[in-house]
């Protein structure tokens, strides 16, 4: 909980009574490696705040898997559109590494919407975050090459980098696994 409450207190002032309504409404959970935390056709019924791991957002297309979120320790993921509007999600959520995910059920989250003055605002600096982010993957995605992106990926997310599979950062990055493995042979450190 200690990490959630630092994350938010990043982002906007919140009082004694906020942490309380914090620590009622968010649940934390230990969740082994390779766990489903959603599948496609499902509704997405929490958002999460990843505490400590890694997990990997993908949708399966045409049988081809393809890798969309890598989420790392202090931040938070949900399939959005299926959370909101609580229609079945065409993403696939599931852990990495074992992990420990801090998480709020959809009833709980409108519940803060109307009983803290810090949530909506909150929710809106996240959201405003996480935009940006997906902002600047198109961008790479449409300016820099394969190994630009990967050098980034690199500088960026060392991590993660380190701890996943080169089949997930490959997808990830929009390349096949054995132009990864083209472009980490011609990589000297």
């Amino acid at each position: 909980m200690k990490n959630l409450l630092h994350y938010i207190q990043t982002r906007c002032e919140i009082s004694t009574s906020d942490i309380h309504l914090i620590k009622t409404h968010f649940i934390s959970k230990n969740v082994p490696a390779q766990t489903k935390l959603l599948e496609a056709g499902k509704i997405e019924r929490y958002v999460y705040f990843l505490s400590k791991g890694i997990v990997k957002g993908y949708q399966n297309i045409d049988g081809k898997i393809v890798v969309q979120h890598l989420v790392q320790a202090h931040d938070f993921f949900t399939s959005l559109d299926s959370f909101i509007s609580q229609t079945p999600a065409a993403d696939y959520y599931e852990t990495i590494t074992d992990c420990e995910l801090i998480k709020i059920s959809k009833l709980d989250y409108d519940l803060l919407q109307t009983q803290s003055s810090f949530w909506n605002d909150f929710i809106k600096t996240v959201t405003n975050e996480h935009l940006n982010c997906k902002l600047e993957r198109v961008k790479d995605f449409q300016t820099l090459t394969a190994k630009a992106r990967y050098l980034k990926f690199l500088n960026q997310q060392p991590h993660l980098a380190l701890n996943v599979s080169v089949d997930t950062i490959a997808s990830f990055l929009g390349m096949e696994p054995q132009s990864l493995s083209r472009i980490r042979k011609q990589i000297t450190f």
